[in-house]
Formats: structure tokens, C-alpha cells, sequence
């Protein structure tokens, strides 16, 4: 199912692995060509759309929209509710459903045209109003490769929304509605201080607005999960918290909240397997506010830059590395660099094609992902880092200063 549909999309839980002719050049052509360039960014970036691939055990995203209510004065959420029946009633004004609308062409023997139809649906929640428009929080999948946005408010009237800032690796979206239609903004809870069994509501319109603003109840089955995501910037591995709330295709950005009323989480997946039940996880709502804060500050996240493209040592035969490339038995684990951007922080620190990246900081680096992580999670713009690596099989370390991608021209 590894395609948009009107409710769903399907996205892989673990990378499948290629077969590797055991000549490098040839390596690169195949596996380059979709390598990551690491600051890191991948090659197919400028692609308008992702390439969604599928799993045995697929990680389905859940689709859903964000948006509000009608033109009254707006109010925060009341947390002292008592009921599940009062949190909803009271959230309810806030909650969206979004359509991904893309370009069609179709053509006859006469002419062709083009006109602009639904790609994907899901939801999504109103988080702030100020000035003269509101703020919706959704899922990066929900919304990419839109050429236009429509938001479907509680009421069922359809407006338009103008993505403000959205962020792949995390899969956060943030979009924008005119002031007029806020009534209700949902508040955001700590997650950070939610308990394995604590009871918890999903709102969201699965399988599209025919059962919009369906409310499912489960509780906090896990915290402190990774689920390992392929994203159209690349393989990450994703924070989240586990439920069994019932979360279905449609749902992907709706709000998963607590007893208090307050949204503690973004729902963005599930896992889809012949016997599994009652596997949701959505995203944090401690790691959706920074990530959303600087969505509206800049429109985008600003990461270190690296500038280099990968390639997985799995994909590569064993005889390969030792013979062609003089790794020593011993080393199994690490990722290959497969391309190096010019002008890159990497190009000028002198890094090379078919060097093995084991380390960085003296942090083991064993595949793309963790590179990624460490790179994005554990340094900033500007700061050096100390890459060990293996070159024709001798080890040696470089000091690479990172960089802002928009600064260099790679």
C-alpha cells in the first residue's frame, strides 16, 4: 500500500535491503543515486513527493486534519473537565480534517487538462491564534506534495490553509487559517509526565469525513518507544508514545489526550500486520513544541550540515569490503560514505569516497539512521565533531566544523 489514497498512507517500518554488484562505481550508480547527503539531506530531496515504500509489518500513517470553529471569541480548553463526554464536547471545535489536494493532468486525442483532486486526507488541531490567523497542527505526511490545502472545520465548512513550516524527519506539519475561524484552541500538555496505563482519548477522522471526529479511548500502552521511519529526507528513528487507543488511516495528526483535556501527542502511526491489534503510537507533545516553534519562526528546521551520501554496509558484500576496499575483518559495523557534496564541511575536512564512518565523537555510528541522530540530536551549527573512519583500510580521525546547509552551496 505504498502509495497516497484518499485516507491512507503506508510507510516502512524497516529499510529493505538490495543486492550490490561488487563493483563500487556500480555501487554508487545504484545505491548513491538515493543516498543520504548528510547535514544530512538526501539526493531525491528536490522530489515533490516521497517515495513511500512498504513492510511485511508496515508502519501505516494515519492521516487527519487540523482546524477550528466558527467566528466567536476564542477559549482555551478547560483541563477540570470530568468526563470523556466533556473533554470532547469541549475539544471538539478545534478539531480538523485536512485534504492533501495535488494537480491531475488527464489528456485525449484533442487536448489535455488539468484539474486539482483530492490526494490524501487526515486531521489535525487548532494549538494557537494570534493576530489575524490560527495555527494548525498536523503530520508532515498528511500534508507533503500538496500544491493546495483545504481544511474542514467542525462544522463541516471548507477553507483554505497555507502551510507555514513543515519538518519530514519528525513529521510535523503547521498550517495557517484565518483568525475567523478559531472559537477553541486546544492546549498542549507535558508528556514527559504521562504513565505506562494512564487512560487516554484520539480524536480524528478515519478512513476520511465520512466518520469525522470519531473518539476512541486506550490507554498509554508504552513511553520512551522508536519506531524506525523512512522519510522522504531520509531513514529516522522517530520518538513516540504507544496506545491501544483505536487509531486508524485518517487519524494521522489528530490530538491523542489526556484526562485533563490537554493533547499530549500527535497521532502519526500504527502497525499494520496480519494478527497485530491495538499497536498506535503518536508523537510527543514535548518534542512537538520546539520543532513547531521554530516551524513558525522560520518555516523550516535549521540541522547541522555534514554533506556527504551514504550507503549501508549490509548492502555491500563482505568480499567487497575486504578486498576492494581494505576494511579489516574485525570492523562489521559502520556506513559508508558514498558521495561527498563539493564545498561541503565534509569536502573541506578532506573526507573521500568509500571511507567507513564508525564513530563520531567517540559515539559508535553502526548505519545512516544513527549517524543522522547523533548528528541532529547531539550537535549545533558551527560546532566540530571528530569523525573516526577507515581509508583503505587505516584508521584515522577528522575534525569536521558543521555547518548551516543554506550556507554552503552544496
Amino acid at each position: 500500500m505504498g502509495y497516497y489514497d484518499q485516507t491512507e498512507i503506508t510507510r516502512e517500518q524497516k529499510k529493505t535491503r538490495k543486492s550490490i554488484k561488487p563493483v563500487f562505481s556500480s555501487l554508487l550508480s545504484g545505491i548513491v543515486g538515493g543516498a543520504l547527503v548528510l547535514g544530512v539531506t538526501t539526493y531525491t530531496q528536490e522530489q515533490q513527493q516521497p517515495a513511500v515504500e512498504q513492510n511485511t509489518a508496515a508502519v501505516e500513517a494515519v492521516t487527519q486534519n487540523n482546524n477550528s470553529a466558527p467566528n466567536v471569541s476564542t477559549q482555551e480548553l478547560s483541563t477540570g473537565s470530568s468526563s470523556i463526554a466533556d473533554i470532547v464536547d469541549s475539544l471538539t471545535p478545534a478539531i480538523v480534517g485536512i485534504t492533501n489536494m495535488q494537480t491531475q493532468t488527464s489528456r485525449d486525442f484533442f487536448k489535455s487538462s488539468s484539474e486539482s483532486v483530492e490526494a490524501g486526507t487526515g486531521s489535525g488541531f487548532i494549538f494557537k491564534k494570534e493576530g489575524d490567523a490560527g495555527y494548525i497542527l498536523t503530520n508532515n505526511h498528511v500534508i507533503e506534495g500538496a500544491q493546495s490545502i483545504e481544511v474542514t472545520l467542525y462544522n463541516g465548512e471548507k477553507v483554505p490553509a497555507e502551510l507555514v513550516g513543515t519538518d519530514a524527519l519528525t513529521d510535523i506539519a503547521v498550517l495557517k487559517i484565518d483568525a475567523e475561524h478559531v472559537e477553541v484552541v486546544a492546549e498542549l500538555g507535558d508528556s514527559t509526565q504521562l504513565r505506562t496505563g494512564e487512560d487516554v482519548i484520539a480524536i480524528g477522522n478515519p478512513l476520511g469525513e465520512e466518520f469525522s471526529r470519531t473518539v476512541t479511548q486506550g490507554i498509554i500502552s508504552g513511553i520512551d518507544r522508536t519506531i524506525d521511519v523512512t522519510t522522504s529526507e531520509g531513514n529516522w528513528a522517530l520518538d513516540v508514545l504507544q496506545t491501544d487507543a483505536a487509531i486508524n488511516p485518517g487519524n494521522s495528526g489528530g490530538p491523542l489526550i489526556n484526562m485533563s483535556g490537554q493533547v499530549i501527542g500527535i497521532n502519526s502511526l500504527k502497525i499494520s500486520d496480519s494478527g497485530v491489534e491495538g499497536l498506535g503510537f503518536a508523537i510527543p507533545s514535548n518534542d512537538v513544541v520546539p520543532i513547531a516553534e521554530e516551524l513558525l519562526s522560520n518555516g523550516k528546521i535549521q540541522r547541522p550540515f555534514l554533506g556527504v551520501g551514504l550507503v549501508e554496509m549490509s548492502e555491500v558484500p563482505q568480499y567487497y569490503l575486504q578486498q576492494n576496499m581494505g576494511l579489516p575483518e574485525e570492523v562489521t559495523e559502520g556506513v559508508i560514505v558514498g558521495n561527498v557534496s563539493p564545498a561541503s564541511p565534509a569536502d573541506e575536512a578532506g573526507l573521500k569516497q568509500q571511507d567507513v564512518i564508525v564513530s563520531m565523537n567517540d559515539q559508535e555510528i553502526t548505519s545512516s539512521s544513527d549517524l543522522r541522530k547523533f548528528l541532529y540530536s547531539e550537535t549545533e551549527i558551527g560546532e566540530e565533531v571528530k569523525v573516526t573512519l577507515y581509508r583503505a583500510g587505516e584508521k584515522m580521525t577528522v575534525t569536521i566544523k558543521l555547518t548551516n546547509k543554506d550556507a554552503t552551496n552544496a
